[in-house]
């Protein structure tokens, strides 16, 4: 098979290098230059966007993960049978899939025709990030999604939990994505509001994704177009 890797984290990010791990240091990079979580899935069509090639099969794009997703299928990669995107440092859990570059990146892919999946990485802070254990975990998810029907204009949002030492191990449980609000909740300092919404403490519908995933289990949802 030949993948396509991006992110929102940007090409620098710890996260698509145990991506590339997790599929037996394989595939195509094509990964915004600079960091851009969150910024959904704006893309550039007033301006020219920057390619910088970081060696063979590496590209380092000044613009959003949807504009990375154009470029390599069109583009630098056209015969790719799979996009993925991740591993995300954070979760990408129920409505944050609107908010999402990483989603954003293969809700982009199967818009134009190819399979995909976006996997992420839920922080349980003040813990950090075992990206050897995630990209273990993200290779046990591909293997199970291989095998699994994806009709047209669908694709995976997958995330792991925070886990550690001691802990047991994760199930991976198919499951609806949560349709809860993120908290809402500012501070304010003279004339300026600063989010202090907890991520944490968002609903959790009992069986949804982000029920899964804070129990300590891998959340795989099928999202369409």
């Amino acid at each position: 098979m030949n993948f396509l890797l991006t992110n929102d984290d940007g090409i620098d990010a710890p996260g698509i290098e145990a991506l590339y791990e997790a599929l037996g240091k394989r595939g195509v990079w094509v990964a915004p230059k600079n960091q851009h979580s969150g910024c959904g899935h704006k893309v550039t069509t007033d301006q020219a966007i920057a390619v910088e090639q970081r060696g063979k099969d590496r590209y380092a794009v000044d613009g959003t993960p949807a504009d990375c997703t154009r470029l390599g299928v069109v583009h630098f990669y056209p015969e790719v049978d799979w996009v993925i995107a991740g591993i995300n440092a954070g979760g990408n859990m129920g409505i944050d899939s609107y908010l999402s570059g990483t989603v954003a990146a293969v809700r982009e892919a199967a818009i134009l025709g190819h399979k995909a999946i976006a996997i992420s990485h839920w922080i349980n802070k003040p813990r950090t990030i075992d990206w050897v254990w995630a990209s273990h975990w993200a290779n046990a998810v591909f293997n199970t999604l291989w095998q699994e029907d994806l009709p047209p204009q669908h694709f995976w949002n997958v995330n792991l939990p925070h886990w550690q030492s001691g802990d047991p191990e994760p199930e991976l449980i198919f499951c609806e994505p949560s349709r809860d609000p993120l908290p809402v909740a500012f501070t304010i300092e003279g004339s300026n509001f600063f989010y202090r919404g907890e991520y944490s403490q968002r609903p959790r519908q009992p069986g949804s994704d982000i029920d899964v995933c804070f129990s300590g289990n891998i959340a795989i949802t099928q999202l369409k177009i």
